[in-house]
């Protein structure tokens, strides 16, 4: 059975999913290659972290802002912004993933190794991966706050 026409679907977990082995394979293969081609590897400090959990507050706030004001107090919003809000909404849930997972990735390329700064690429990876969930999260939440309630006559 296939959807009514004019309506779109919610984030497919089977893009999630290949975001994530995506940036996970790209992450761990980030230290090699650039040891490899650049002498060393990537420093990660705690800026990566910090600007993925200030893009995840962006993203929350517009996502309960929506919430309120479609759900809540069900005011009428112009097509073009719900629109941009749902496809705000979609990339960040797919950029999170795939930068989450990215370092992630990174983060599991250190394991076992005595490098110098190894426990601190670790940790700062670590932390970058949990803001890129919180990424992934808000933007799942802005696409759901952009859904339009079953029983409007303007859906």
């Amino acid at each position: 059975m296939s959807e009514p026409e004019g309506r779109l679907t919610p984030t497919s977990p089977a893009a999630l999913t290949a975001a994530v082995v995506l940036g996970l394979v790209l992450g761990w293969l980030a230290r090699p290659v650039t040891t490899a081609w650049l002498g060393s590897a990537p420093v990660v400090t705690w800026v990566q972290p910090a600007l993925l959990a200030l893009v995840a507050l962006v993203v929350g706030v517009t996502a309960r802002h929506t919430h309120v004001s479609l759900q809540q107090r069900r005011e009428p919003m112009e097509p073009h912004r719900a629109v941009n809000r749902l496809a705000f909404g979609r990339a960040s849930a797919y950029a999170g993933a795939l930068v989450g997972a990215g370092y992630a990735g990174y983060a599991l390329s250190w394991l076992g190794l005595s490098a110098e700064l190894a426990g601190q690429r670790m940790l700062w990876s670590g932390l970058a991966a949990l803001a890129g969930v919180a990424v992934v999260a808000c933007g799942l939440a802005l696409e759901r706050a952009c859904r339009v309630p079953e029983d409007d006559p303007d859906a």
